[in-house]
């Protein structure tokens, strides 16, 4: 059962960009452990169906009985999908290659664009005390991240620094207002993040300036670095502030999680 009306819960964000290769789910993976660090209590929603964020935190196939698909299709609730991962006070509803045919399926569904909106509102979510819930959506402009934009607060959107990084912006912009007047009137943007960020490649500094000249405050002051840290760890099926705690990288999140809070108001641990 799901009670839409609740004013209270925790803030739902949606990492988002529909090109590939941008950081997306290292993002997702690393700023919830980030925030789980931080004292925060996080919930990872795996909805690309390769279940990288899956796997990135630790889950195993085998152990994956219940997913996202679940959530959205079959008639389980959140409490039976959601599984504790090795970094305390991180959850995770974990994803598996059956969510790559939902978009067909969803569409014989009258609600098929805020299925998710309504699972993570289930009055079951106050048993978890969550204060953040990062959805990890799949790269591209599909049903699925549609679901993840109206379940939503807000979207953060990766972006990596390299030539033409800003123009596939535009598309994603287009789908953010859509959303706005057909399914979630208070959907805004979290904030661009800059990854895969070299300060001594030009380029880099090139798409920082083009960033910030274009969409002012709304990129993060964080940058997240190329680091190959950050690169093997999910190799390691670990966040990078597990796998090398001290690496540039895992500081890099720690200040992105350190952004994020005080940007809501909320006191840093």
């Amino acid at each position: 059962m799901s009670d839409l009306s609740r004013p209270f819960g925790p803030k739902i964000i949606a990492v988002a960009n529909q090109k590939g290769g941008v950081g997306k789910t290292t993002t997702t993976i690393n700023l919830a452990a980030a925030l789980a660090e931080a004292g925060r209590r996080v919930l990872v929603v795996d909805l690309d169906p390769q279940g990288n964020a899956s796997t990135g935190l630790g889950i195993e196939v085998e152990d994956r009985k219940y997913t996202t698909y679940d959530i959205l299709l079959g008639d389980v609730d959140i409490k039976d999908v959601v599984l504790q991962t090795v970094t305390p006070n991180l959850l995770i509803v974990p994803a598996t290659v059956d969510l790559s045919s939902a978009d067909l399926e969803l569409m014989s569904s009258e609600k098929r664009s805020f299925l998710l909106h309504d699972a993570l509102r289930q009055i079951e979510m106050d048993g978890f005390n969550l204060d953040y819930v990062l959805i990890d959506c799949p790269p591209s402009l599909n049903l699925l991240t549609v679901n993840a934009m109206i379940a939503a607060h807000s979207v953060l959107v990766p972006l990596q620094s390299e030539f033409f990084a800003l123009e596939g912006l535009s598309q994603l912009m287009l789908t953010i207002r859509e959303v706005r007047q057909t399914g979630n009137k208070d959907l805004r943007i979290e904030g661009i993040l800059l990854t895969m960020y070299d300060k001594r490649n030009n380029l880099s500094l090139q798409v920082e300036q083009d960033a910030r000249d274009n969409l002012g405050d709304m990129v993060f002051s964080t940058r997240i670095p190329r680091n190959v840290r950050v690169s093997e760890a999910p190799s390691f099926a670990m966040p990078v502030l597990t796998y090398d705690t001290m690496s540039k990288g895992a500081q890099a999140y720690r200040a992105l999680a350190k952004e994020l809070i005080q940007k809501h108001r909320v006191k840093v641990a």
